[in-house]
């Protein structure tokens, strides 16, 4: 695969809004060459280090976490998750990353105590694969909201991926960001009168 090449985009020009003069037009009209070292040299393209685009994208996606921490505590005072909010660029693609927003567990059909984190990522995928966790990645999708189910790994003591509970682990993936919360508040409610409250959101 071909490596990607970052630049940095150049900021807007400050001032009235007008488009800038030509060097042209202004020697036609006025009869002056200009002297203006920024009429005559075009911008060159400053391109980013693959640690810079990780840097930038980092930031946004801890942004995106915080508010989305926020926005499902405060729906009810009796669903709240606590805040676990990191992130991961991937190796190849800085552009492209994953925040962990929460974790927590959950009863639900014929499983009980089922742990499970909540994760934002700023592409879409298919999840839970078992050589590389995202597949047939599609960045043109602005966000992907997703939850997993996990344990603690038995030599590493780490958590991982849960594949009991289904094939990749996967409790939910959309690019609905109302849907996400949704989901997110039905493996967080305690009881069945909650859920059906927020079932018919």
């Amino acid at each position: 695969m071909q490596k990607l090449r970052y630049f940095a985009a150049p900021k807007p020009a400050t001032g009235s809004g007008l488009p800038t003069k030509a060097v042209h037009t202004e020697f036609l009209r006025t009869g002056r060459i200009s002297r203006h070292r920024e009429d005559w040299l075009p911008e060159e393209k400053r391109y980013l280090t693959y640690e810079e685009v990780a840097q930038r994208t980092a930031r946004k996606l801890e942004a995106a976490g915080e508010t989305t921490h926020k926005r499902i505590n405060s729906f009810h005072r009796s669903i709240q998750f606590p805040k676990f909010v990191f992130q991961k660029t991937l190796e190849n693609s800085p552009h492209l990353g994953y925040c962990h927003v929460t974790a927590a567990k959950t009863n639900f059909a014929k499983y009980a105590d089922v742990k499970w984190a909540f994760y934002i990522a700023n592409f879409f995928a298919e999840v839970g694969g078992t050589d590389q966790f995202f597949q047939h990645i599609r960045p043109n999708y602005a966000r992907m909201y997703f939850a997993v189910a996990i344990h603690p790994d038995k030599e590493t003591r780490s958590m991982t991926i849960d594949r009991s509970i289904r094939e990749n682990g996967l409790l939910f993936r959309t690019h609905d960001p109302k849907e996400a919360l949704k989901n997110v508040l039905m493996l967080g409610a305690r009881d069945e009168e909650l859920r059906k409250i927020i079932a018919r959101l």
